[in-house]
């Protein structure tokens, strides 16, 4: 499974227009193209920062569709009256119990197989034993050696509550895969419609 991200840095009073052009326009287009597995879009409010994320079953079929598919995107740009960074992704694991409402998106670079097989044997099982906890993902780029590792949580107050865990797990996973922590921001789940199957 592969994934692509189109990353905005917009306008926080264009986040609702933003939101409905996903259900009205983007997602419904996703939905008839060939390979994709859905799409959601994380939202902050408060900076307009915003990341819209397709899953696709195989790597051709997603680069297949990124002609048809790049004027929808400059359209979410426009709307959101945005910066635009698009990237890919390979899918090296998913595990969902239920959707929520937040997500907390970590960026580490280091040694990518390393952070994957800490995610799917150590964090995992950790993160279905915290209160609030309803997935998580990692996603790849092995030229880059960046990972994406987003968890979902039921509420924003158990997001927040798990920030000190979730800390000590993302330094520690760095530091075993002689890597570092790029970035971490928290997120609201606006749209949720990806139907990647359980990776774990």
């Amino acid at each position: 499974m592969y994934a692509r991200s189109s990353t905005f840095h917009g306008r926080p009073e264009n986040i609702d227009a933003g939101i409905k052009f996903v259900e009205a326009e983007a997602g419904p287009m996703l939905a008839h193209t060939d390979g994709c597995r859905g799409l959601s879009l994380l939202v902050d409010r408060d900076t307009g920062y915003c990341i819209a994320t397709s899953s696709w079953e195989t790597e051709e079929a997603m680069t297949a569709s990124d002609a048809t598919l790049r004027s929808m995107r400059e359209r979410g740009r426009d709307i959101l009256g945005a910066s635009m960074q698009v990237d890919s992704w390979e899918i090296v694991a998913m595990h969902r119990s239920h959707h929520g409402e937040c997500c907390r998106v970590s960026w580490l670079e280091g040694d990518v197989d390393t952070m994957a097989e800490t995610f799917r044997t150590v964090l995992l099982s950790q993160l279905e034993e915290m209160d609030g906890f309803c997935s998580a993902s990692l996603l790849v780029d092995r030229a880059s050696g960046l990972c994406c590792a987003t968890t979902t949580w039921e509420t924003r107050e158990t997001m927040e509550a798990s920030r000190s865990a979730a800390d000590e797990m993302r330094t520690r996973t760095a530091t075993e895969a002689s890597g570092q922590v790029v970035e971490v921001h928290e997120f609201e789940l606006a749209y949720a419609h990806l139907h990647v199957p359980e990776m774990a």
